[in-house]
């Protein structure tokens, strides 16, 4: 498998996961492909004290949102597939119904065509039944939707834990390394009884 993603950043709050997202990636080796939507940036300098242009400096290459002629708008752009972290319900929607209106949408939509894997993390809640329906519609094409659904077993001490578990849970997907991340291990802790 090539170790080349595009990675989508989306306006959704949770910015945090797509740049934690960029820092693994790069000391993977992995080359990475960036599109950080308008909003995407605007939610980046307001959630965290990063820049855009530090996150931007994390991927080996970096488009415009708008730039629709760009090397991952084709289906001849060779790449393991794609991530949208966090995926905004507007980008599930569009991605869903095939709107490719702006180049996060389009390189989703030549990902799925291309029969690549395509991970749309999420962020909303409540979910609405569209919300449901367009992720249903997304899994059906081919799409994986991975929630950043934090999990508690391995007694996370920080915010960081917590990302760093979705994280290489989007690792996971593309078969890339994550090391340090803690995975169940079968074995519940002392006290606790198992019931039938």
């Amino acid at each position: 498998m090539t170790k080349t993603l595009i990675i989508g950043i989306t306006g959704a709050t949770g910015i945090i996961y797509g740049v934690r997202l960029l820092e693994r990636l790069k000391e993977a080796g992995v080359e990475t492909h960036l599109v950080i939507s308008r909003w995407g940036g605007r939610t980046l300098v307001h959630e965290t004290s990063h820049s855009r242009e530090e996150v931007e400096a994390l991927a080996t290459a970096v488009y415009a949102p708008s730039d629709m002629g760009a090397l991952i708008a084709s289906g001849s752009f060779q790449a393991a597939g794609m991530v949208v972290v966090p995926c905004s319900a507007k980008t599930l929607g569009a991605i869903a119904h095939g709107v490719g209106d702006n180049l996060i949408h389009r390189a989703a939509d030549v990902t799925l065509k291309e029969g690549r894997r395509l991970v749309l993390v999420v962020r909303e809640a409540p979910l609405s039944g569209i919300h449901l329906e367009n992720m249903l519609t997304v899994s059906r094409h081919g799409g994986v939707v991975l929630p950043p659904v934090p999990a508690f077993y391995q007694h996370p001490k920080t915010i960081n834990d917590l990302v760093d578990h979705t994280v290489g849970r989007v690792c996971d997907q593309f078969g890339f390394e994550y090391p340090g991340i803690e995975r169940w291990s079968g074995e519940m802790s002392v006290g606790i009884q198992s019931q039938d």
